[in-house]
């Protein structure tokens, strides 16, 4: 399952609003509707939209008709500016925008096939760099799992997150295959249920028994002993390890820590955020309140409520036991030591990571 990738001068992606009803591919060759995607969900998770972004700024220089190198980097920088305001709290979009226009303002040449060429190796070297991370940081994650293991896990950080299998599902999903993983309990992840319309349909497709639950459900999950690990990705991650994940994830951290049960993050070293300290630093995208008082097109609140909408929320580096990145694991206190497995460096196959 390929969540997005380039063909044929096109981005293909699986929309992910129609889940799990419907498989629906779209393509599109034009960088603006890529990002109304981005915008709308249909692209979700962040690695996925960091890939997506690069992508994007690729469609706006093979929509120029006659480039030359000044017309690429205009194309570029609109299409950078203009991505970068779909979704402001995901690093990884910023990341990968960065590193497109880092190699359009270092080119020094005065072909603009070859600067395409580089513009076109960047974005393919992004996806595959999350492709190998997703590898490495489940088989980091795996080593956390004992066999038997009953996992809980919120929202989606699958293959439909990511350009690869996953970051907390790909833990997941390399655990058992292990053999470790008994079930998986997946809350429901209001308002817009990423956890029943897309984990779920994801860990079916795995043949991993998974179990549905409202959000509601976790603590009573957890006070009667069905957990015995809480794995959640992240959007977003402090310096000192505050971790931003989609809202419901600070609660089910607080009941973790109440009830002694181990709480991962699995997430990309480029989801590590150097330049913001804390947590609250950590810009929160609120939604349309549509998408609280409305399922499927269907109003459930009344009309004229006032609505309070946050995407994510932060989870205090103190209830994480560890962070997880494909460079190893960072373990409590996160605080001190995510710095450090930030330091290893790249991975030894030579990928930046």
């Amino acid at each position: 399952m390929k969540t997005v990738e380039w063909r044929d001068g096109k981005v293909r992606f699986l929309d992910q609003t129609r889940l799990p009803l419907e498989e629906i591919q779209r393509e599109t060759d034009d960088y603006r509707v890529l990002g109304e995607a981005i915008r709308n969900l249909q692209i979700r998770g962040a690695p996925a939209i960091g890939v997506a972004a690069g992508y994007g700024v690729l469609l706006a220089v093979k929509a120029l008709p006659s480039p030359s190198v000044s017309t690429v980097r205009l194309a570029c920088s609109e299409a950078i500016a203009f991505l970068s305001a779909t979704r402001p709290t995901a690093v990884n979009l910023f990341r990968a925008l960065d590193r497109m226009a880092a190699v359009a303002g270092g080119y020094a040449g005065s072909d603009p096939r070859d600067l395409w060429s580089l513009l076109h190796r960047e974005a393919m070297e992004i996806a595959e760099e999350d492709r190998q991370a997703c590898l490495r940081i489940g088989e980091h994650g795996a080593s956390l799992l004992k066999p038997g293991s009953v996992v809980l896990t919120h929202c989606n950080a699958g293959a439909l997150a990511t350009a690869g299998q996953g970051t907390a599902l790909g833990v997941i999903a390399t655990a058992a295959r292990q053999g470790k993983i008994e079930r998986v309990y997946v809350d429901e992840t209001r308002p817009l249920l990423q956890g029943a319309r897309l984990t779920a349909w994801e860990l079916m497709k795995q043949n991993i028994p998974v179990v549905l639950m409202t959000d509601s459900s976790a603590g009573i999950a957890m006070q009667q002993g069905r957990i015995h690990a809480v794995i959640v990705g992240a959007d977003r991650i402090a310096r000192n390890g505050d971790a931003a994940n989609k809202v419901g994830t600070y609660p089910l951290a607080l009941m973790a820590d109440r009830h002694g049960i181990p709480f991962y993050v699995a997430a990309p070293v480029s989801t590590v955020d150097t330049e913001t300290a804390t947590g609250a630093d950590i810009p929160i995208e609120e939604r349309d309140g549509s998408e609280v008082t409305h399922i499927a097109g269907q109003r459930i609140a009344p009309e004229g409520v006032d609505v309070y909408a946050p995407a994510f929320d932060v989870t205090p580096n103190e209830l994480i036991s560890a962070i997880v990145t494909e460079r190893g694991i960072a373990r409590a206190p996160v605080s001190e030591t995510l710095m450090e497995v930030l330091r290893r460096g790249a991975p030894a196959d030579g990928s930046r990571g």
